[in-house]
């Protein structure tokens, strides 16, 4: 069997509106012009402290203030209830099979562990992963590897990491990863220049990779 690690945002959920109407919430509290959904994307993949650092640069807040409204932003979305927030294609239907062929799944994500574990209840996901680290888990944060290894440890062994972005890939380079590439997340560089030992569109293709695994492991 494999075990796989998952990024989250970009990679199992389409989070983006929930991300853009909580800073945008944030923003409105200061009484400035909110941004656009491309926008906000272009500040996914470093957890919510980084993202509201953009947004309040964008608008030309204090960053002094950056505490302060990084805790509005993380109100803002928690109250919001994962209420614009979806699944990937795919991903219950991946997930559920991957779980009953017994390997061992993971979650590895810079999203705060709280609203994690929030997202995950939402979905029906709990019990599909044995280990769970946010971006808050440990002092570290992706791309340092530190938080995808002991995603690792906790699960017993290696395997393959899933991810979307820039962060992801630099994530599993530094871990010595083998790294399985979601095309369709909040990538900004094009795929073929981020280091990935396989790609996918599509969800429906990830068991085919994990049985590729398996064979070049044996």
């Amino acid at each position: 069997m494999t075990t796989i690690v998952f990024d989250l945002d970009g990679t199992l959920i389409d989070s983006a509106p929930d991300l853009r109407a909580a800073a945008n919430r944030m923003l409105e509290d200061e009484g400035l012009e909110p941004l656009d959904l491309p926008t906000i994307i272009s500040f996914i993949g470093n957890g919510l402290p980084r993202l509201t650092h953009l947004a309040m640069q964008a608008r030309g807040l204090d960053m002094a203030r950056q505490d302060e409204l990084t805790e509005q932003v993380i109100g803002h979305y928690s109250s919001g209830n994962g209420a614009l927030t979806t699944l990937y294609p795919g991903v219950m239907d991946v997930l559920n099979t991957l779980k009953e062929q017994g390997h061992s799944l993971g979650l590895c994500t810079n999203k705060p562990i709280a609203a994690t574990h929030e997202v995950l209840g939402q979905f029906a996901l709990t019990e599909i992963f044995s280990a769970v680290f946010g971006g808050d888990s440990l002092e570290q944060r992706k791309p340092h590897p530190a938080p995808l290894l002991a995603t690792f440890d906790a699960l017993g062994s290696g395997g393959i990491y899933v991810g979307d972005s820039e962060v992801d890939a630099e994530t599993a380079q530094r871990a010595n990863v083998p790294f399985a590439l979601f095309t369709e997340g909040y990538r900004k560089t094009p795929a073929a220049l981020l280091p990935h030992e396989w790609s996918f569109s599509e969800f429906s293709a990830l068991p085919a990779i994990v049985e590729s695994v398996k064979v070049l492991s044996a």
